[in-house]
């Protein structure tokens, strides 16, 4: 069965389709609502509750209510533990907004630092 959230090795993905979720309180297409979306319909898509995801990354109900709902900002550190308690990997993506406004990887090398994946 293959849903608009999911990629083709059954990964959540924060690049979808996003439906329309009136109950929660970020704006629809922003990166915070896709991924409290992949949060979300992962959870559900696995048939476990808040308790459940709650017992398995040791996040309190309460706070896992609250980014569902969008009025909690999680953090990277957290977002992980979410992931894992998922079964998911969290990866997160830099992508050009347009062509004239990215900064070229050259820039990134010359004046700054660059970003690499490590495993």
């Amino acid at each position: 069965m293959n849903h608009p959230w999911m990629t083709r090795a059954g990964e959540a993905s924060c690049i979808m389709s996003i439906q329309k979720r009136p109950d929660l309180e970020l704006e629809e297409g922003s990166p915070e609502y896709a991924v409290v979306h992949a949060i979300v319909e992962t959870r559900q898509r696995l048939r476990i509750t808040q308790s459940e995801l709650a017992k398995r990354t040791g996040i309190d109900q309460g706070d896992i209510s609250k980014l569902e709902r969008g009025t909690r900002n999680p953090s990277l550190k957290l977002l992980k533990r979410l992931a894992n308690g998922l079964g998911m990997e969290l990866k997160i993506d830099f992508v050009p907004i347009s062509k004239d406004s990215a900064i070229s990887s050259m820039e990134l090398e010359d004046d700054y630092f660059t970003v690499e994946e490590s495993r």
